[in-house]
C-alpha cells in the first residue's frame, strides 16, 4: 500500500472507529416456518440422493484455519501463572484424563511414567506439553495443528481430519482451500501428505493467508495511531470478513464453508457427513428452482410460492409487491444454505429478519451488531437458533458465470473492538463477518439441523466429549 493510501485508510478507519457501532434493524428472530426450514427424514434423503447423483458438480471447501491454538490452553497458562482466577477444576480434570487426548501418545516415555505412578511434576508437564525445548509446543502451533483425535492407531490434527472427511463427502472428487498462518505452511503440508498416503488420495489442496494489507490500524482512546516495538504503526488482523477475497479466489460448483475446530471423531462424522450431503443437495435443488422462476411467464406468482417455502424475503406490509426487476434482482445473486442448530447458550450469532434499504431478509448477526436496549433486545432473546458455520454456497449466476462476492457484501456492517495494547486500551476496526455482513446481499436458507453436528474445540478440554472420543 503507497504513502496516499496508507494515509486514506487510516484517516477512514479512524472515523469509523470513533462512531458508535453500527446497529441492524431486526425485525424478528427466524424460528422455524418463519425463517427456518424443517425437512421431514424422506425429504433429506432425497436432497441427499440428488447431491450424491450429481457427478458434474465440482466441489470445493472452505476452511478458515489460522487460528492460534494458545487461547485452548488459557486455564493452565492462569494455574501456572497463579492467576487468582484460575480455573482449577479444569486443571484437574485436564491431569486426571490425560490419557484420554490423542497428543498423550506424543508426550516423551519419562513423564507419562511419572504420570502414571502419580507423580505428575505438574510444571515439568505443562512445559512440555505447551512449549518448545524438546516439548510438543501446542500452545504455540495453529489450532488446526494441534493433535485432535486417535484413529487406529494414527494421531490426527484436524487439517488431517477434515480432509478425511470431505473425501467422504465429495466422493473423491473435491478440492480444499485452507487460510493458513503462512509460517506453519510446511507443517501443515507435511501432515496433509501424511493423510493423502493413507487414505491413498490426492485431492487438491490450495491455501492464502490473510491479506496483510487489510489489517487495521490501531488507536488510543484519545485517537492518536498506536506504535509497535519497533515505532511502525499498530495493525491488527481485521476479523474473519478480511477473508471475503480469499473465498472469492476459491473455484468450485458447491462450496462447503466450516471452521477448523468444527470436526469430529472419523468414527462419529456420519452425521456431520449425511448432513453436508442435504445442504448441497437442497443447493443444486434451488439453483434449479431459481432459474425455473427465473424464466417462468408468471414469475410474480411462482417467486410468490417459492418464498412462501423457502422464506427468502419479507414485505414491509401487506399491500407491499415487488417487480418483475426487483425479483430477478433478488434471483440472481450468490446462494447459501446455512444449517442451524437449536440454541443452547453457545456465544456467536444466530439468524435473524433484518430490514436492510426497506427490504426485509434472513442475515446471520452478531450480538455486537444488535443494541441492547428496549425492543431491540427483546427481540434477541426470543432466538431460538445459532450458527454452526455448516454452509453449502455457490457464487455463480443463474448462467453459471462467476459472481464478484465484494458486490454483495455490506460494508456498513463493519465492527469496532476494543483490546489491550502493553497494559492499555486500543480500537480498531473488523470488516463485515464472513457470514455477517459479507454475505448480506446474498439469499439465504437457513434449515435445522441436528446439534450433533456442532463439536467445536474452544478448550482442549472439549476432546474430553463422547463425539471426540475413539469408543
Amino acid at each position: 500500500m503507497d504513502k496516499t493510501n496508507l494515509s486514506q485508510a487510516f484517516e477512514s478507519q479512524k472515523k469509523y472507529v470513533f462512531q458508535e457501532q453500527p446497529k441492524l434493524k431486526i425485525i424478528a428472530a427466524c424460528n422455524l416456518n418463519s425463517g427456518i426450514v424443517l425437512h421431514n427424514s424422506k425429504e433429506k434423503e432425497a436432497f441427499q440422493q440428488l447431491y450424491i447423483s450429481n457427478n458434474k458438480c465440482k466441489k470445493s471447501f472452505f476452511i478458515p484455519a489460522s487460528g492460534a491454538g494458545s487461547r485452548m490452553f488459557q486455564f493452565l497458562f492462569d494455574f501456572m501463572n497463579n492467576d487468582q482466577t484460575s480455573d482449577n477444576f479444569t486443571v484437574e480434570s485436564f491431569i486426571q484424563n490425560l490419557d484420554q487426548y490423542a497428543f498423550y501418545y506424543l508426550i516423551n516415555d519419562e513423564l507419562k511414567t511419572y504420570w502414571q505412578s502419580g507423580d505428575v511434576r505438574l510444571e515439568e508437564l505443562f512445559q512440555h506439553i505447551l512449549f518448545k525445548n524438546g516439548g510438543l509446543n501446542l500452545s504455540e502451533l495453529p489450532k488446526g495443528l494441534i493433535p485432535f483425535h486417535r484413529f487406529s492407531g494414527f494421531i490426527l490434527n484436524a487439517f488431517q481430519e477434515h480432509y478425511m472427511q470431505g473425501i467422504k463427502l465429495g466422493n473423491g472428487d473435491v478440492s480444499f482451500h485452507f487460510t493458513i498462518d503462512k509460517n506453519f505452511e510446511k507443517e501443515i503440508k507435511g501432515s496433509l501428505k501424511t493423510v493423502q498416503k493413507l487414505s491413498a488420495t490426492k485431492c487438491p489442496v490450495s491455501f492464502s493467508e490473510q491479506d496483510p494489507e487489510t489489517h487495521a490500524f490501531a488507536f488510543d482512546l484519545n485517537g492518536n495511531i498506536v506504535l509497535d516495538e519497533h515505532g511502525l504503526p499498530l495493525r491488527r488482523p481485521a476479523g474473519h470478513g478480511a477473508l471475503l477475497p480469499n473465498l472469492n479466489t476459491v473455484q468450485g460448483d458447491i462450496i462447503f464453508i466450516k471452521n477448523i475446530d468444527n470436526v469430529q471423531h472419523l468414527n462419529k462424522s456420519r452425521d456431520s457427513i449425511l448432513s453436508f450431503q442435504y445442504l448441497g443437495g437442497l443447493l443444486l435443488h434451488l439453483q434449479d428452482e431459481f432459474k425455473r422462476v427465473y424464466t417462468h411467464s408468471d414469475i410474480l406468482d411462482e417467486f410468490k410460492k417459492l418464498n412462501e417455502q423457502y422464506h427468502l424475503v419479507q414485505l414491509p406490509n401487506a399491500d407491499a409487491t415487488l417487480t418483475v426487476t426487483e425479483i430477478k434482482n433478488i434471483l440472481n445473486r450468490p446462494i447459501r444454505v446455512c444449517g442451524m442448530v437449536r440454541n443452547e447458550g453457545q456465544p456467536g450469532g444466530g439468524p435473524f429478519w433484518v430490514e436492510i434499504d426497506g427490504l426485509v431478509t434472513k442475515q446471520i448477526v452478531e450480538k455486537s451488531q444488535i443494541d441492547m436496549r428496549g425492543d431491540q433486545y427483546k427481540l434477541m432473546v426470543q432466538s431460538k437458533y445459532f450458527n454452526p458455520v455448516m454452509i453449502a454456497a455457490t457464487k455463480k449466476d443463474l448462467l453459471g458465470k462467476t459472481l464478484n462476492l465484494a458486490d454483495f457484501a455490506d460494508q456498513n456492517q463493519y465492527f469496532i473492538v476494543e483490546k489491550k495494547f502493553q497494559g492499555k486500551p486500543i480500537k480498531f476496526m473488523e470488516q463485515p463477518g464472513l457470514w455477517n455482513g459479507s454475505m448480506a446481499h446474498w439469499n439465504s436458507v437457513f434449515v435445522e439441523l441436528s446439534g450433533n453436528i456442532f463439536t467445536p474445540v474452544k478448550m482442549i478440554t472439549d476432546l474430553l466429549r463422547p463425539e471426540h472420543l475413539e469408543v
